[in-house]
Parts: C-alpha cells; structure tokens; sequence
C-alpha cells in the first residue's frame, strides 16, 4: 500500500509503501535461501510457530540485510549500505557495523519509527489503537496484564494463541486489517524499524 505525504502530530513523512501482512517464516525462510547462496551471513536463521506465522528471532541487522537481499533478488537497487558512498552493498556485519541507508534507492527497507506509526494508525489520529481506544482478544494477539479501562480482554495471553503454558504468535493476517489495509499492527510480535523509538 502506498500512503501520501501526511502530518503526523508535528511530523511530515513523505509517501512510501508497506507490506500489507507481517513478514512470514515462509516469506523469510524464501529469501534467507537466496541470500545465503549470494553471499549473506545471518546470525540467526529465524523461527516461528509455523511457515505462515511471523518470523521471530531475528535481529536487526538480519532484518537489514534481508531487506537488500529481497531487493537483490526483486532487481531493484539495495537500501543499505557499509559505507557512506554506497558502494559496498551490506550483506554482512552484526553488532557494531555502521549501516547507511541511501533513501534513493528503489528497494525494501525498514520502515522508520514515524512511517511504522503513521501506517499502524490506520488513517485514525487521536486513538490508542488503529482501530479505537479500546482493545480485546478479537481485535489482537497481546498480553492483558488485567485491570485497564480501555483493555476489554481476558487476563493474560490471548486463550487461542497459547496452550496454557506458552504463548504464541497467530498466523500472519489473522486479525482484520487497520484502516489502510495493513494487517497485524498492533499485537502479535515487535517490529523492526530503521531508527530508534521516539515519543
């Protein structure tokens, strides 16, 4: 979904595009397969529930390099880069490395903190949730700690994602999407994005 140039609270982002759905095990599972074949090191090939829940454990820079080997393998231009002149293509580097990204570019990326709230609101401002302000068990997978007005669930983990012991995520596109469309975006699993959380 593409999303027009918009005011956030006090902050202007331009247009880009999001996934509708969360990236899956299966999705990551494809393209981890064609990175490491190109070159790409991972620090964790990534798990998950099942190949169509999302992928978990895969750190940001594994986030990173996937995005350029989807790019890669798409024939677009890759979004990160080891250097600041954008001529070494990050398919490598954990903890420590300096990413540059060149905004140019055609290919994936992370979504910044600003661009991954504007797409979660879902086109509403003003409301705790992308869909209002309040949340259940049908609306999200998520924790109820208990005792919150807005918070209409059962204490605990969502009863249908979890075996009374564990809990875990639902399948990718479970729940019914935001206003734009987008699916997942609050609940289920954290994020990556580009830069940091800022209030």
């Amino acid at each position: 979904h593409s999303f027009p140039t918009r005011r956030s609270s006090d902050l202007y982002v331009s247009a880009f595009y999001m996934d509708v759905n969360l990236v899956s095990s299966n999705q990551w599972a494809a393209i981890y397969t064609y990175a490491t074949g190109h070159g790409y090191t991972f620090a964790d090939a990534g798990s998950a529930k099942a190949g169509n829940h999302p992928v978990e454990t895969v750190d940001w820079y594994d986030a990173v390099k996937w995005c350029n080997a989807r790019s890669q393998q798409a024939g677009s231009t890759p979004v990160y880069y080891t250097d600041a002149g954008f001529t070494q293509v990050c398919t490598n580097g954990d903890n420590g490395t300096t990413i540059y990204a060149n905004w140019t570019a055609n290919g994936y990326r992370l979504p910044t903190e600003a661009e991954w709230e504007k797409a979660a609101r879902g086109g509403l401002t003003g409301n705790r949730f992308p869909w209002g302000n309040t949340i259940s068990e049908s609306q999200a997978d998520y924790y109820s700690p208990g005792g919150i007005s807005y918070d209409l669930g059962l204490n605990g983990y969502n009863a249908a994602f979890t075996n009374g012991l564990t809990p875990y995520t639902s399948p990718v596109g479970y729940f019914p999407p935001n206003g734009y469309g987008l699916y997942d975006m609050a609940g289920n699993v954290s994020e990556w994005c580009w830069d940091w959380y800022d209030d």
